[in-house]
């Protein structure tokens, strides 16, 4: 087994929850996955639906092999890191060197505030930029959108007509080479203006997402 570091059992991670389910949302939309959610986000975002990963978390820690055996274990390739913020764990880089050196698939979702210029090009980054209803949009890291490829995917979460104009405005100024994702805020605001709005400004390569697991199942439920 791969050693990236000299005492990889002293590793461990932050984790709220691990589960099996299916992609919600992203490239992967719909396909079995193993998720971990680290506890912990250097955001506060206003609409955000993972408080329990953020605000006084209740979480376990987990040392990377243990983890990495539970991962094993599904019989499931594709993996999602998610949070909270995954990117600002410690030893982060190593798991995912270690998941991609294993043969997985690892998607990690970000929030757009951490640098991604590290993480490694075999990983699918799926990326937020934060619009202006999250108040958090002074925190993105434009750059970042330089550093997402064809199979990486920059998402707009918007609850706003404001929301959506910013989002016309980022992709417009950055043309983005990456998968473009519109996702309402659930409860927030409708879909078919979300369709409206891409249709009429021209935002043709744009596609709009429902998240899968709030149809599915509750909008609050857990471990789905």
């Amino acid at each position: 087994m791969l050693n990236l570091y000299n005492n990889e059992e002293l590793i461990k991670f932050n984790v709220v929850e691990k589960f099996v389910s299916i992609e919600g949302e992203g490239i992967r939309s719909g396909y079995p996955a193993v998720f971990v959610r680290f506890a912990g986000c250097n955001l506060s975002c206003s609409w955000c639906d993972t408080k329990y990963a953020t605000e006084n978390p209740k979480y376990e820690q987990i040392d990377i092999d243990t983890l990495l055996n539970f991962i094993a274990s599904t019989g499931i390739k594709r993996v999602t890191l998610t949070g909270g913020e995954p990117l600002i764990q410690p030893y982060i880089y190593i798991l995912i060197d270690r998941l991609i050196y294993e043969g997985f698939e690892v998607n990690i979702e970000t929030n757009g505030s951490v640098s991604i210029k590290c993480v490694p090009r075999d990983a699918i980054i799926t990326m937020d930029y934060k619009c202006p209803s999250s108040g958090m949009e002074d925190r993105m890291i434009v750059d970042n959108i330089n550093f997402l490829g064809q199979k990486d995917v920059l998402k707009f979460v918007v609850a706003t007509h404001e929301d959506l104009k910013s989002a016309e405005r980022i992709i417009k100024t950055f043309n983005p080479k990456c998968n473009i994702f519109f996702s309402p805020v659930f409860g927030k605001i409708e879909p078919a203006e979300i369709v409206k709005f891409l249709l009429e400004n021209g935002l043709f390569d744009a596609r709009v997402q429902l998240q899968l697991h709030k149809i599915i199942w509750s909008e609050n439920s857990r471990g789905v």
